[in-house]
């Protein structure tokens, strides 16, 4: 065997290789052997028929097998040889073997990147600092209320105003013509909720029961029905009812229906306690990210391009994904995608430097989980929970499960080390810039 390695660019290799026609010849002969033991052909017992008739008859099939056999024993072989190790699948470039001839065939690959730790220690992080605001405790209790609130028919004679449901008759019109699909009796439309396009709730506001009114509208652009986007409407609606929100008081009484604390303080401090545990693991998890940010910034890492492709599609996928049970229509994601490609890069090329460094710090510290930290962390799981451990380590047993589990248990290692030397800078609430996607 014969190979060579062609430097691509810094991180892609394309790896050469010359099979001599004697294994070839081997490989074929070794294949239509065993095809000559197993088959059945009329006319002969099995595994009598001649070898000339073997391979005239399987001849096509075979070199499918052979240039599996060939590639797999020798691809190996040459990567041993030239002491490489790709980092992505291989894209393999071959013409159909022939009996008694060299086969040739190259394998095109990215390798890992040399990992070069300049400075990892003393980093210097912005962290937002912690200061809870009370009148969030009191915004979720008006939530709870509104949760629970009823509506009642108003008596009096006044105009229907924000938060009170408006109960209409309504038919829209493009030109004149019946909007297909754009009319109700007796809707029940909250104010302020902005359930229909922009303007419909604010012409309502200040009608009275049995008052009839047009709206001239426009829908929005872009809109979910692109045919209606940007168009004039108009709105004919009537104002059959008017109910008012109740909201509950926060009594006892009330409390104890909630099926938490029945007493108010024991329940905003409850509240607070959740919010301030929520609003920490916000504060750290953004000063984990802004650590790895700088860890990548100090040590510089060329990134793999296929790495870089596959990383980039998950990304996106995954935004997709969450756009979608959003609402988010494939038009405005796809323009969304293209305005903040370079983000995405961005994003997906710290996501692969930051786990090469991570891997080469721990490496040097000796820092990658063990068995001893997996254990650990399924008791965790079983008791946070309430699943059994056999089960949660049967679901980790599956191979990308594992990795990825191994993969989180080793960063908290690097992260928790990396901490030790940190360099904090405290700054207010709300001044540092948006972390990415």
């Amino acid at each position: 065997m014969k190979s060579n390695v062609e430097k691509v660019s810094n991180l892609s290799r394309k790896l050469n290789i010359e099979v001599p026609a004697a294994a070839v010849q081997t490989a074929f002969q070794k294949i239509f052997n065993g095809i000559q033991k197993e088959v059945t052909i009329k006319g002969f017992r099995k595994g009598k028929a001649p070898l000339a008739t073997v391979k005239s008859l399987y001849g096509d099939r075979v070199k499918q097998d052979v240039v599996q056999d060939l590639i797999q024993k020798h691809y190996a072989e040459a990567l041993n040889e030239h002491k490489l190790e790709p980092i992505s699948y291989p894209e393999f470039e071959f013409a159909d073997p022939t009996e008694n001839k060299d086969f040739s065939f190259s394998a095109a690959f990215d390798v890992r990147p040399e990992i070069t730790l300049k400075k990892y220690e003393g980093l210097e992080v912005e962290k937002e600092k912690a200061e809870f605001d009370p009148k969030k405790v009191d915004q979720v209790l008006e939530n709870i209320r509104a949760s629970r609130a009823t509506f009642e028919v108003v008596a009096e004679d006044r105009a229907v105003k924000m938060g009170d449901i408006a109960v209409i008759n309504f038919e829209g019109f493009m030109g004149g013509a019946p909007l297909e699909n754009g009319s109700g009796t007796d809707h029940h439309l909250e104010l302020g909720a902005k359930q229909f396009i922009e303007g419909f709730e604010d012409g309502i506001v200040g009608m009275k029961k049995g008052e009839t009114k047009t709206l001239s509208l426009k829908f929005p652009d872009p809109y979910h029905s692109a045919e209606l986007a940007g168009k004039p409407v108009e709105f004919k609606v009537t104002l059959n009812q008017i109910k008012a929100k109740v909201l509950p008081e926060l009594t006892n009484e009330f409390l104890a229906t909630l099926g938490g604390p029945s007493d108010l303080e024991t329940l905003k401090k409850s509240i607070q306690e959740d919010l301030e545990q929520t609003e920490t693991k916000r504060i750290e998890d953004a000063f984990k990210n802004r650590l790895l940010k700088t860890l990548v910034k100090e040590n510089p890492v060329e990134v793999p391009p296929s790495l870089m492709k596959e990383q980039k599609a998950s990304l996106v996928e995954d935004f997709k994904k969450r756009m979608s049970e959003q609402g988010m229509g494939p038009d405005d994601f796809a323009s969304y995608v293209e305005k903040w490609d370079g983000d995405f890069e961005k994003t997906a090329a710290e996501m692969i430097q930051s786990s090469f460094l991570v891997d080469a710090i721990a490496k040097k510290h000796d820092l990658f989980c063990k068995k001893e930290d997996l254990d650990a962390k399924f008791a965790e799981y079983a008791q946070q929970t309430g699943i059994e451990e056999s089960r949660i380590k049967e679901f980790y047993g599956r191979p990308e499960q594992a990795s990825r589990l191994t993969y989180m248990l080793t960063e908290e290692k690097v992260i928790a080390f990396l901490n030790k030397s940190v360099k904090v800078k405290e700054v207010p609430a709300g001044s540092l810039k948006e972390e990415n996607h």
